[in-house]
């Protein structure tokens, strides 16, 4: 893989894994192999999530508001990485991402910083990693995408089996998903298979984006009542529309009028 130091306002046709940058109003954006965005940052405020299905990923913290171990899989520009270690300070944050050249040009020009005793980025396979028994986690996100769909290796059933096994109990397992995929009904599949515990839908904002939250553990139904209490909480300390996350919470997942059911 290649990598373009440079602004382009479009994919480099001779090169369809190029990895290269964009910037316009004030937001810098990481394209791979394709223009579709991978990960934006507004440069006024590195830290924050700007992508509407970075922040839904964030919804997890209604169901385990303090991961202590969290397990990334897929770097990209290191928007969910960054917004975590500096909302979550009492979190320990360990990063996967296969390609080197990712990983250099989101310490370059996203703001990543270095590795620290909280915070690091290992060069290597995801799949290959989540397979190891001798790694445990409170949280486990995956958001492997190439050029034109999710990593295949990051969407099996064994890989989706290989993150249960790594969780410790209570965990859960976050995945961002395209639901125009032609393959989403198969992933979502998946992973409902490799967690028998439950699995629930969050659709982002920004049409297309659905963001799968599977438990390790089978959780007792979740009141709306304190999902809301608790949504109105988070809102304040993260700076997120968690009261909308609970809303769309409820248009994909089997639901009545007092409970959410995984």
């Amino acid at each position: 893989m290649r990598f373009v130091p440079k602004w382009r306002l479009r994919k480099p046709a001779e090169d369809a894994k190029t990895v290269y940058v964009s910037e316009k109003y004030g937001v810098r954006s990481l394209h791979i192999g394709s223009d579709t965005v991978q990960s934006a940052m507004r440069i006024a405020r590195p830290d924050d999530l700007e992508l509407s299905y970075t922040r839904a990923m964030m919804g997890v913290l209604l169901f385990q508001p303090q991961p202590r171990d969290v397990l990334m899989v897929g770097l990209g520009g290191g928007s969910v990485a960054k917004f975590m270690r500096r909302r979550l300070p009492e979190t320990r944050i360990r990063v996967l991402e296969i390609d080197p050249q990712v990983v250099a040009i989101a310490r370059q020009c996203f703001a990543v910083p270095a590795d620290d005793v909280r915070f690091s980025v290992i060069v290597g396979d995801g799949a290959e990693y989540m397979a190891r028994q001798d790694i445990a986690a409170d949280l486990i996100m995956v958001d492997g995408y190439d050029a034109e769909s999710q990593v295949e290796a990051l969407a099996t059933t064994a890989f989706y089996r290989d993150c249960h096994d790594r969780l410790k109990a209570g965990g859960m397992l976050v995945v961002n998903l395209w639901g125009g995929d032609r393959e989403f009904n198969a992933v979502l599949k998946r992973i409902e298979e490799a967690f028998p515990g439950g699995t629930l839908c969050l659709p982002a904002r920004k049409q297309g984006n659905v963001i799968a939250l599977a438990f390790r553990d089978r959780p007792a139904p979740f009141c709306w009542v304190e999902l809301r209490s608790r949504a109105a909480g988070l809102e304040l300390s993260h700076d997120l529309e968690y009261p909308e996350f609970v809303a769309a919470l409820q248009r994909m997942n089997r639901v009545d009028d007092e409970f959410l059911y995984p």
